[in-house]
């Protein structure tokens, strides 16, 4: 939301380059952010703009400089459903700023404190998708050097809860893949790795330990560390173990407490390989119940994520278009013996079974069985016209079923690159049914 304005707080600028100014949404010492609107591509933008330079402090000002240049130099490189998108960064009168979408649900700190923790599957689920997201930052040869609540925003649902999280303010980055002389030891003392205090060479690990962090207190509403000063803190990071998470919040089973401690080793050899290896870990936390679920069981966005990854169906698919596919999807659990698709009837809805079984009923007869990573009803998105939309048979599900559907309309939103991995998806089911066709016709026997 809108921060409200100071009594000497500047006007408010009418544009900011080609970007239109609706807002001030925060100010620091060493940038101010504005809600502002893109009018050619007609989309809401985040503008960070840098004070121009201090000729009293002309060494602050360098550096943040150097800070915007490092994070501007990432435009178009980081394309990721977890990660905050960079648009576009230009030089100003005013100051430099940067361009990047807007995400308007605040940040994961409060979250941090005992008063409105989150429950622990929530706290997973975000594990999961930060290190995945951290995953990525590390495949363009990069740290992020700054992993801290406080740059996690947060997307929100219809009903104020946390829809996805993602990870921002890439101006401390380091990047791996560059000649030149970057800003050494930047970032956050309290989520710094040893190895990052220590000014020693880092890798993706140094973040995979920030997050553990991260965790830790989003679980304990406290740090890992805590001392009344600096250096006594350096000590504690670099010598001591962090305290046992079990005996500070109730329902942290032996597996969670040994995945995120396992992520604050001292030494990078021993945390996870990389942010693939420590969301397998989280993930398998939910699918073993290691962690209390609260109300009614819903897959969360992590375990669908998951499931398709596991699926034969969505081979090929990236990162982006599986989590497209998770968010967009009309996603559905169903007991035994619901009919998902009656014969006779135009369907307007096809369906990928993600788990569990389903029959094919023609005639009152089984002629099929289905499981997970098949579709049944595509003929709603694929059939040229209404009349071959018509469903040819029953299809009942056997077991407990969850199923990911979508309608033609639906389909249509997605992105281009998701749209034409379902096309080949497509292509690959239909191609294996023709070739069981060819095999019933030419050797009948072997059928049932």
């Amino acid at each position: 939301m809108p921060a409200e304005p100071g009594p000497t707080e500047p006007p408010l600028p009418a544009r900011i380059g080609r970007y239109r100014v609706l807002a001030r949404l925060g100010a620091g010492a060493s940038s101010e952010v504005f809600l502002g609107h893109d009018d050619f591509l007609d989309r809401p933008v985040a503008i960070k703009r840098l004070p121009p330079q201090d000729p009293a402090d002309p060494q602050a000002s360098r550096l943040r400089e150097r800070f915007f240049a490092a994070e501007a130099a990432l435009i178009g490189r980081l394309q990721h459903p977890n990660l905050v998108t960079l648009y576009d960064a230009a030089d100003d009168p005013a100051g430099p700023y940067l361009v990047m979408e807007p995400v308007r649900g605040g940040t994961l700190r409060p979250h941090t404190r005992p008063e409105a923790l989150l429950p622990l599957d929530r706290i997973v689920e975000i594990g999961i998708q930060l290190a995945l997201a951290l995953a990525q930052v590390a495949r363009q040869g990069l740290v992020h050097r700054d992993v801290k609540a406080a740059n996690l925003l947060v997307e929100r649902d219809a009903a104020g809860g946390i829809a996805r999280v993602k990870l921002g303010d890439f101006g401390s980055v380091l990047n791996l893949r560059a000649d030149c002389t970057q800003v050494a030891r930047v970032g956050s003392l309290r989520t710094m790795s040893p190895e990052q205090v220590e000014g020693g060479t880092l890798d993706g690990r140094s973040d995979l330990y920030a997050l553990g962090v991260v965790l830790y207190q989003l679980i304990a509403g406290r740090p890992p560390f805590e001392a009344p000063s600096e250096a006594a803190l350096i000590a504690q990071i670099l010598d001591r173990p962090p305290p046992p998470l079990q005996p500070l919040r109730p329902g942290v089973s032996p597996a969670l407490e040994a995945v995120v401690l396992g992520a604050l080793a001292k030494s990078p050899a021993g945390r996870p390989a990389d942010g693939e290896a420590f969301a397998a870990s989280l993930s398998a936390l939910l699918a073993d119940r290691q962690v209390p679920r609260p109300g009614p069981q819903e897959l969360l966005d992590s375990e669908r994520f998951r499931l398709l990854g596991e699926l034969d169906f969505f081979a090929g698919f990236g990162e982006v278009e599986r989590w497209e596919l998770v968010r967009r999807g009309d996603w559905a659990q169903h007991p035994a013996g619901t009919l998902l698709h009656r014969a006779g009837e135009t369907g307007d809805q096809f369906h990928i079974i993600a788990r569990g079984e389903v029959e094919v009923h023609r005639d009152g007869r089984c002629v099929a069985r289905l499981g997970a990573g098949t579709s049944v009803g595509e003929m709603a998105y694929l059939a040229p016209s209404p009349a071959l939309k018509r469903h040819q048979a029953d299809i009942v599900c056997t077991a407990p079923t969850t199923t990911l559907g979508f309608s033609p309309a639906r389909l249509a939103s997605l992105g281009a690159a998701t749209r034409q991995q379902m096309d080949q998806a497509f292509i690959r089911v239909l191609v294996r049914r023709l070739h069981a066709a060819h095999e019933a016709l030419a050797h009948p026997r072997r059928i049932l």
